[in-house]
């Protein structure tokens, strides 16, 4: 006969996650590198009129005020170091030409923040626009080289930088690819895409897959051109 002490109760089973409890990031101040050219400017815009704080970042701090006065909506300007300084996320706008050199000078002060990067390095030439591969495999992989004590993630790469401007639309039709390395940092920049009306941030893979992310730019580039549109994307069945 056998004694009831030897039965066992399986452990009970965890319930999944579900991959839409995001967190609340409303407090979280954003930063914009980069924040006085067309697309940094457009998300200062929609974050800013979101309700989140932003800061925008430029070399010249003068230039970064200006630019936030334009704004309104509480946003603020500052160099580059002291916006990456201030902020909790900062998000990285610069021109590809001059990305390496940016994050190398930040290096100090982006330690320890969570960094996203939406920069597209791509080349043009008679044909239309291309995609460029850097060294290290994407412009997301070379901020995580170029930033060891930063977190490193990338969004937000595939944005109309006319539609983010323009005030008289109120949502924005599109999904953002989110990669990164830690799963509470992708979900961070999700449910701060989400902040925008019309936008949805969803999972799309580890850094190492950020080039075909950014490479995609190209592609919605010359959609636009043929069909006079500024395409974005949406992801089905999610």
């Amino acid at each position: 006969m056998t004694s009831t002490d030897s039965v066992q109760t399986p452990p009970a089973k965890v319930p999944a996650k579900d991959p839409w409890d995001l967190p609340d990031v409303s407090g979280l101040v954003v930063g914009v590198l980069g924040g006085t050219g067309d697309q940094g400017r457009g998300l200062a815009y929609r974050l800013a009129r979101a309700g989140q704080k932003v800061i925008i970042g430029s070399r010249a701090a003068e230039r970064a005020q200006a630019a936030a006065d334009e704004l309104g909506l509480g946003v603020e300007g500052a160099d580059n170091a002291e916006c990456a300084r201030r902020s909790d996320i900062v998000i990285v706008a610069v021109p590809w030409e001059g990305h390496g050199k940016t994050l190398e000078s930040l290096r100090e002060d982006l330690a320890g923040k969570l960094v996203v990067d939406c920069v597209n390095p791509l080349g043009f030439d008679k044909k239309g626009a291309y995609a460029l591969k850097p060294e290290e495999g994407s412009a997301a992989e070379q901020a995580a080289v170029l930033l060891p004590e930063a977190r490193v993630a990338a969004a937000f790469h595939h944005l109309s930088a006319v539609l983010l401007q323009d005030e008289s639309i109120d949502e924005i039709d599109t999904d953002v690819m989110v990669l990164g390395e830690e799963r509470a940092d992708v979900e961070i920049v999700q449910a701060l895409a989400g902040r925008i009306p019309g936008m949805r941030g969803v999972f799309a893979g580890r850094l190492r897959n950020a080039h075909q992310v950014e490479s995609l730019v190209a592609n919605l580039i010359s959609v636009n051109r043929r069909y006079k549109a500024h395409a974005g994307l949406r992801v089905t069945d999610v």
